[in-house]
């Protein structure tokens, strides 16, 4: 190799160090930029409202009562006898 060659060698690897470095700082994200806002979250207490009256009352449908479909025939293929 020439003298000159390997000049030209430094040289390029000089610069393209140079221009990666710029580069990296803009496309990688620093330490200091990292940092995202988030939204409060309000602290859980435990009190408990009382659920609506309109829903939740003595006249309601209470629906843990079990149903009975149908009058009790134990034989449905057995037709009307």
């Amino acid at each position: 190799m020439k003298q000159k060659d390997i000049a030209l060698i430094i040289v390029i690897a000089v610069v393209s160090g140079v221009v990666s470095f710029f580069l990296s700082n803009k496309i990688f994200v620093t330490p200091s930029n990292r940092q995202q806002q988030v939204e409060k979250v309000d602290p859980i207490s435990a009190e408990f409202q009382a659920p609506s009256q309109k829903y939740f009352n003595q006249q309601s449908i209470n629906p843990s009562q079990t149903v009975q479909v149908g009058g009790g025939n134990q034989s449905p293929f057995a037709g009307n006898q």
